[in-house]
């Protein structure tokens, strides 16, 4: 089994939990809480390698993991989660983790994700305009995350799964150069 299909795996048993009915942690909050974890992490390669390595036993690692969410006052399935993803050696796949559980989440609750690059910030006004326009396309609710890219010189391009929609000028040249080409 792929590391990709591991992390899937847990991201789908979090996502039972969280979405079933006698779970008292909005799915959200439970995304919210794993990323700042993710962030302390992320933030101390110490502790990082401290986590992930077997010459650290079990029990200390679950301390460790147990004072960081005092800490950020995490809910107990979240860090039950943590525990799970400790006591399995799977604490460094938290990153997918998390990925395929906003994905998982996302899919459950009629939501698409659409990562958007853009050559410029977007406003807030552009940024509605332009889900309520990939909401209109996709038929779903739309989850949007923003990204600058300076090569596309101007526009967006939205990706949707598989779907790509270029409304950027790099790509509008791209499609005129190919027209171009093939009318000589």
């Amino acid at each position: 089994m792929t590391l990709s299909a591991v992390a899937a795996r847990y991201a789908n048993a979090l996502a039972d939990v969280v979405t079933g009915s006698a779970s008292t942690l909005n799915p959200q909050q439970a995304v919210a809480e794993l990323r700042a974890f993710e962030d302390v992490l992320r933030e101390s390669a110490p502790l990082q390698n401290a986590l992930v390595t077997p010459a650290v036993a079990g029990s200390r690692k679950r301390a460790v993991v147990g004072r960081i969410a005092d800490t950020l006052k995490l809910s107990r399935v979240t860090r039950n989660f943590l525990f799970v993803l400790i006591d399995h050696r799977r604490i460094a796949l938290l990153p997918d983790v998390i990925r395929n559980f906003e994905e998982v989440v996302d899919a459950r609750l009629g939501f698409a994700q659409a990562e958007v690059s853009s050559a410029a910030t977007l406003s807030e006004v552009e940024q509605r305009t332009l889900t309520a326009k990939l909401e209109r396309l996709t038929g779903k609710r739309i989850r949007m995350r923003f990204s600058l890219d300076p090569s596309l010189i101007g526009g967006a391009v939205a990706r949707i799964g598989s779907t790509v929609y270029d409304g950027s000028v790099r790509g509008q040249l791209a499609s005129i150069g190919r027209r171009l080409s093939a009318e000589g």
